[in-house]
C-alpha cells in the first residue's frame, strides 16, 4: 500500500508565502509524475502544477511566476513554494504520485489534501 501525505497548509494574509509538502512511502518501485491540484468551494478540482521524475514541470496559467514546484527523488518527496498569495488561491490542495509497481502496472494515489486560506 502507498501513502500520499500533505503538510504546510494553513492561513497567510494576502502577499504572503506559504510552502507545502507532499510525501510519498509504501510499497512502490518508482515514482514517476508528482503533482499538485486545488479544489475552491463551489468549485472543480484544478490542476496546479506537475513534476516528472525527470525534473520536467508545467504550471497553469494562474500560478505561473508565482508558485513553483520540486521534488527530492531521494526523499519521494514534491514541494510546491507559493508566493505572492491572493484571496483565490485559497483552496484544498491535494497532491498525488503516479505510483509503478515492481510489476510495471501504474496507479494514481491521492494524499487527503491540506487547506490553505488567503484572506485579503
Amino acid at each position: 500500500q502507498v501513502q500520499v501525505v500533505e503538510s504546510g497548509g494553513g492561513l497567510v494574509q494576502a502577499g504572503g508565502s506559504l510552502r507545502l509538502s507532499c510525501a510519498a512511502s509504501g510499497s512502490m518501485f518508482s515514482i514517476n509524475a508528482m503533482g499538485w491540484s486545488r479544489q475552491a468551494p463551489g468549485k472543480q478540482r484544478e490542476l496546479v502544477a506537475t513534476i516528472t521524475a525527470a525534473g520536467g514541470i508545467n504550471y497553469a496559467d494562474s500560478v505561473k511566476a508565482r508558485f513553483t514546484i520540486s521534488r527530492d527523488n531521494a526523499k519521494n518527496t514534491a514541494y510546491l513554494q507559493m508566493n505572492s498569495l491572493k484571496p483565490e488561491d485559497t483552496a484544498v490542495y491535494y497532491c498525488n504520485a503516479d505510483i509503478k509497481d515492481s510489476k510495471g502496472y501504474n496507479y494514481r494515489y491521492w494524499g487527503q489534501g491540506t487547506q490553505v486560506t488567503v484572506s485579503s
